[in-house]
Parts: C-alpha cells; structure tokens; sequence
C-alpha cells in the first residue's frame, strides 16, 4: 500500500459519505476509510503466504482473509 493507494481510499471514504474532497471528516468517514486500509493490508498480509510450501500457506492466507 503506497501514498496513491491512500489517497484513493480517502477519497473513496469521502465519495461514499456524499462528500466530493475529505476536508472535514466524520465518523462514517473515518469508519469507512479505517475499513479500506484494513482490508487491503489484510489482503498483503496474505499475498505473503499464498503458495509457501514450507508452511500451510495456503491455510494461513485463508485464515487472514477470513478475518475481513
């Protein structure tokens, strides 16, 4: 996740509440953008185990995945 991916997900959050620009957030705002960001992060996390061969990755990365 870099500073674009971010940026898109503000501006999502923003969009989604009615809001064109996240100058002033709200709760729905933040709640939405705070759900964004952990879900993508989660969806890394598990990229790092799918396919590792020395461990259950496969399981591993299901069960990030599932937390969402």
């Amino acid at each position: 996740m870099d500073k674009e991916d971010i940026i898109r997900m503000a501006r999502e959050s923003a969009e989604a509440t009615g809001t064109l620009i996240p100058t002033e957030w709200n709760e729905p705002m933040l709640e939405r953008f705070a759900k964004l960001v952990a879900t993508a992060e989660r969806e890394e996390c598990a990229k790092v185990c799918d396919g590792w061969l020395h461990a259950d990755g496969d399981a591993c990365a299901a069960a990030i995945r599932a937390r969402g």
